[in-house]
């Protein structure tokens, strides 16, 4: 375990600086030099959720692993709460970002679930009591009651990803990375990651989500940013992203369903591009009682 000192303390980041500030980052693996990101620009402000989307092999990982040092830019600058990721080791950035993994049992190891959630904010120096308070909550909020002295890999697979989550949030990291966060989830846990990603929202923790589950993304996040062949090719508002055929066509995704339908019937006749079965319903049931659908409201 290392020592607290060695770790960087958020608390002392340059409050001037984004949240995410990337330049020219381009990557390039050693082994058989694949090109797996080129020349990316990417700025997130403090307190955003932003989605990333994009076919296997479009970059989205290896972006994201730039952002916490898991790795260094081959090219170009990544620069976390005014920290330069190349001049930081990734322990020393585990207190800035915190990266929940898709595949949980790549980052679980303690001997039971109340052990993992501690693990993660005891190595970054939070005391004792604290460390104790923020498990507890974590525990509640998850539902894992029922589990917190189990093994973690003797409980099912969503639990466990569950667990995955809730050790890197005792963390309390002001940026969070989810990478396909819904996947392998049940409709209770994909409630609860939705819950958490409002909630980390409304606490102005900056939440990025790789994800190929467009509904999730259309119902939580605030930006889309596309990518294709290792490069950025859009970047702006689910509502924007979605409803543009001929990108969702270029990068072979798929548009939430109610987006779709939307783009099929109320659109066509003027109304708002809805981004969920509640806004599709909303504007269909305005529609027909004669009422304007009020797409003046919808931001994202």
């Amino acid at each position: 375990m290392a020592e607290p000192s060695t770790v960087a303390d958020p608390s002392t980041m340059d409050r001037g600086a984004r949240a995410i500030e990337i330049r020219g980052a381009r990557y390039v693996y050693p082994t058989g030099n694949v090109v797996a990101l080129g020349g990316v620009d990417l700025n997130v402000d403090h307190g955003e959720i932003i989605g990333i989307i994009g076919q296997n092999g479009s970059g989205k990982t290896t972006l994201t692993k730039l952002f916490n040092g898991l790795l260094k830019p081959t090219e170009g600058t990544v620069v976390i709460n005014g920290v330069n990721t190349a001049e930081r080791s990734v322990q020393q950035m585990a207190a800035h970002v915190g990266y929940v993994f898709q595949n949980p049992n790549h980052q679980l190891f303690a001997r039971t679930v109340d052990d993992e959630l501690q693990f993660g904010p005891r190595n970054i120096g939070v005391p004792e009591d604290e460390i104790r308070a923020r498990v507890d909550e974590a525990i509640e909020f998850f539902g894992l009651h029922d589990v917190k002295e189990e093994h973690p890999y003797r409980v099912s697979f969503p639990i466990r990803k569950l667990v995955g989550i809730a050790s890197i949030y005792t963390m309390r990291p002001p940026i969070l990375i989810f990478d396909e966060p819904s996947t392998g989830q049940d409709h209770n846990t994909t409630k609860i990651i939705n819950d958490l990603m409002r909630r980390l929202r409304d606490e102005g923790t900056t939440v990025v989500c790789v994800s190929h589950d467009m509904p999730l993304l259309a119902d939580v996040v605030e930006r889309v940013v596309v990518m294709k062949a290792t490069e950025i090719i859009a970047d702006a508002s689910p509502r924007e992203v979605f409803a543009d055929k001929a990108l969702m066509a270029r990068t072979n995704l798929q548009a939430p369903q109610s987006t779709e339908i939307a783009l099929q019937t109320v659109v066509g006749l003027g109304g708002p591009v809805a981004l969920t079965p509640q806004e599709l319903a909303d504007d269909l049931v305005g529609r027909l009682s004669g009422s304007a659908p009020a797409s003046s409201t919808r931001k994202r």
